[in-house]
């Protein structure tokens, strides 16, 4: 059986979508901006069996590590309530998601009513200023 190795090159340099990916099976995490740098490094490492991080990401990952009381409100999320989380603050309607998603629309609500809870808010208007602030979306 062959195992099939991910590098993920992504332009997004936030560590959440790091973390994310690695702990959904990717192999390696680089940034477009690195890339250019590191993209064959990254590429021997992952085909020989390791892990690889652009050196931004694993600077802001220590960050995270180290300071558990400042994780990010969205950190709570589990990777599903963080994809419908993503998809409210981009405006996108509870049809709209459930459709993408192949979901019931009572599913996304009940997502966006833990999400709510998780991150401690009451109305969209404050999930999306969230997700601006925090570079969740642009």
């Amino acid at each position: 059986m062959i195992s099939s190795k991910i590098l993920i090159l992504s332009m997004h340099a936030e560590e959440q979508f790091a973390i994310r990916a690695l702990k959904s099976g990717a192999s390696g995490y680089i940034t477009k901006q690195s890339a250019p740098t590191e993209l064959v490094k990254a590429i021997r490492k992952v085909n020989s069996g390791g892990k690889y991080i652009s050196q931004s990401i694993a600077e802001q990952l220590t960050f995270f590590v180290s300071d558990d009381t400042n994780k990010p409100l969205h950190q709570r999320l589990s990777d599903r309530e963080f994809q419908v989380m993503r998809m409210i603050a981009e405006g996108k309607t509870l049809r709209e998601i459930a459709d993408e998603l192949f979901i019931s629309d009572k599913t996304v609500g009940t997502y966006r009513t833990r999400i709510m809870e998780k991150m401690n808010m009451s109305r969209n208007a404050e999930l999306i200023r969230y997700a601006v602030q925090n570079k969740i979306i642009e």
